[in-house]
């Protein structure tokens, strides 16, 4: 197991980079605890998977310092780096049997017969695989093909870390969700440093303690799920989170106070903080709500997604619609309609940033 440091990483394609555009990924200084489960998580193109190959050495980053423990690896061949990947499609030899399947690792590496069979019958165990040691891997099922490729990562107790590249993609979703929970049980048995490359929030969410929400090639934000979702620190992170995302809204400063389209709303930010960019409202669909007063609009369309329902509702006087949840047995508006949003949970944005909150 190891911490890993990122130092003022920055990686360019281009051979003699000029500006920030020349760089597919960003400056990023992160420091990852030993032990610790993290993902990577954004759109494709975001820079998740240039990082993700810096880690596992794939690339040597034109700027900056990888630490494993405080040693600079920056240079180091995979192999020098002792980690374990585990790819979008099951990397496994379908002619041998699950149980040789779990032991190449091992056994490649010299690992007595005793400890090989005692780590074999511990993963398998732990992956629900031990009723299927003796079948080949060939005749078996996409998710169990899987499970012995996340096994083949898991076998081994030398890694630094291992590193998940999209590894749920190819697997039926009625089967995602036992992956995704069967991953976070691994990692609080064998307490591992994981790090797990996504675009889907739900499996980014559901297993890591901290998520890295990139995009541009830039790392946005760095939080627990309950952080990103309740002060996201960018636009893009706030719309990217939740399902419905939050909503942002054009505003402006008058006299002191925000305004969209005319209307004040009141926000948990410090105007005071404010440059001169441009200035939008965040606020979740979760904390809006339907008054008699406030902002006003029609509703568009209203949708029901089981535990509650979504409501769009198209303000008056701006091309920007607004999504309200309502809980599973209240009323549904109708027509014309007023919206007011909670003042806590509602936020400035300059330039996709967030403002700073007034203190006290």
């Amino acid at each position: 197991m190891a911490r890993i440091t990122l130092n003022n990483i920055r990686h360019s394609y281009l051979p003699n980079p000029k500006s920030d555009d020349d760089y597919a990924l960003q400056r990023v200084h992160l420091d990852w605890d030993d032990g610790g489960a993290y993902a990577l998580l954004g759109p494709s193109g975001c820079g998740k998977t240039t990082l993700l190959n810096i880690i596992s050495g794939l690339l040597i980053p034109s700027e900056g310092q990888l630490l494993f423990d405080d040693q600079d690896v920056t240079a180091l061949e995979p192999d020098e780096r002792n980690i374990a990947q585990v790819f979008q499609f099951p990397v496994i030899y379908d002619t041998m049997t699950v149980r040789e399947n779990l032991s190449f690792p091992l056994r490649n590496r010299g690992v007595d017969e005793e400890t090989i069979a005692t780590r074999v019958a511990e993963i398998a165990a732990m992956l629900e695989l031990d009723s299927m040691l003796d079948k080949k891997a060939a005749g078996l099922t996409p998710d169990n093909k899987q499970k012995i490729s996340l096994g083949r990562g898991l076998v081994r107790d030398d890694v630094n870390v291992i590193m998940f590249d999209e590894p749920l993609t190819v697997i039926d979703p009625h089967l995602k969700w036992k992956l995704r929970s069967k991953l976070k049980e691994l990692h609080q048995k064998v307490n591992r440093t994981m790090i797990y490359v996504t675009h889907d929030q739900t499996e980014a969410l559901t297993f890591a303690d901290q998520v890295v929400v990139m995009n541009f090639g830039q790392v946005l934000q760095v939080g627990t799920p309950v952080e990103l979702f309740e002060r996201p620190t960018h636009t893009f992170v706030g719309h990217f989170i939740g399902s419905p995302g939050m909503n942002v809204l054009p505003a402006s400063v008058v006299a002191g106070s925000v305004q969209i389209a005319g209307h004040t709303v009141d926000t948990a930010s410090d105007i005071a903080n404010l440059k001169q960019g441009t200035v939008e409202v965040g606020v979740r669909p979760e904390f809006v709500r339907f008054t008699d007063s406030g902002i006003p609009g029609a509703v568009e369309t209203v949708m029901d997604v089981g535990r509650h329902t979504v409501v769009k509702v198209k303000l008056d006087g701006l091309d920007h619609s607004v999504n309200v949840i309502v809980d599973e047995g209240d009323d549904l508006p109708e027509g014309n309609v007023h919206l007011q949003f909670e003042p806590a949970q509602t936020r400035l944005y300059e330039d996709g940033w967030i403002v700073a909150e007034t203190q006290g």
